[in-house]
């Protein structure tokens, strides 16, 4: 017997780039019109983390609400992202980057957001790292529902990437990592203060997960800065940072988990201030605290 999600797999690619762009339109459309606590949740962040006006903040969240659907709906093309479409079909921030991230040498820590076209690059990953025989490692936070998370595991899967379990990640990234691997990491989400350390991003204090950097400073990888943002055509545009190698980091073992976490927050929140309307604003990223501090603003008003 097939397995449960195995129609929509074999379905859903049909829609095709314009199908899921119309799609999130509508979707989008309707998510902010009908589910009001999502929608003040995410202006409430965007007015007081990017101080700008009520009116620009309704503009930016209602915008977000539109692309953050065309990222979960482009999950089902990933495997239509191979080497050739990366090369024909994705513009460069910069001349070179593309062969920038498959040539790097040694162990190499991906760290991106939920910002832009984040599920393309996960095929994009894969085609470009596996395809080298290189490992290529996505981690993800386990899905409850556990028929979805297969669904998005053999979708994120679709380029030769493979989908690890965050929370069983260690030994296997590890030694994806020591063979020269790569492993990509979603850096920007709220998670429990004891996996957290807690850092500026965006006017605020967040709590940061350290586990990526942990993992980069234990096998001495390098951390690059990798996002896909769209533009104003509706196209993709990959961009990748100046990398953190190890030999730029200091100190102890923690300053050093330190540096690294403060290096891709940083740069996350860059982009994020670069391309507002791109970012996942209606998720509750504020809401663990420091032991002992104050609620933001943000956060009093989810």
């Amino acid at each position: 017997m097939r397995p449960p999600y195995s129609y929509i797999a074999r379905t859903a690619p049909k829609l095709g780039f314009k199908g899921t762009k119309r799609l999130a339109c509508v979707l989008g459309g309707c998510m902010w019109h009908l589910v009001g606590s999502r929608r003040r949740l995410a202006v409430n962040a965007i007015e007081h983390h990017l101080n700008v006006s009520r009116v620009k903040a309704e503009e930016i969240a209602k915008a977000s609400f539109i692309h953050n659907f065309r990222s979960f709906l482009e999950l089902v093309l990933v495997g239509r992202i191979d080497e050739d479409f990366c090369r024909n079909t994705i513009k460069e921030g910069r001349p070179g980057v593309i062969e920038q991230i498959a040539s790097i040498k040694g162990p190499v820590v991906a760290a991106t957001a939920h910002l832009g076209a984040w599920e393309i690059l996960a095929g994009m990953l894969g085609s470009l790292i596996a395809s080298k025989q290189r490992d290529a490692l996505v981690v993800v936070r386990r899905n409850k529902n556990e028929g979805l998370h297969e669904l998005i595991c053999h979708f994120r899967g679709s380029q030769g990437a493979r989908v690890v379990d965050h929370r069983k990640a260690v030994f296997t990234v590890l030694k994806a990592l020591k063979r020269e691997g790569l492993a990509a990491f979603l850096v920007d989400h709220n998670c429990p203060r004891n996996e957290a350390i807690f850092l500026p991003f965006l006017n605020d204090i967040a709590a940061v997960n350290m586990g990526p950097a942990v993992l980069a400073v234990k096998a001495n990888a390098t951390v690059v800065p990798v996002f896909l943002i769209r533009d104003e055509l509706g196209g993709y545009v990959f961009h990748v940072d100046t990398p953190l190698t190890p030999d730029q980091l200091q100190g102890s073992r923690d300053d050093k988990i330190r540096q690294v976490a403060e290096f891709y927050t940083g740069a996350v929140e860059k982009y994020v201030r670069d391309y507002p309307e791109q970012w996942f604003w209606m998720h509750k990223r504020w809401k663990t605290r420091p032991e002992g501090a104050e609620a933001s603003r943000s956060h009093d008003r989810q």
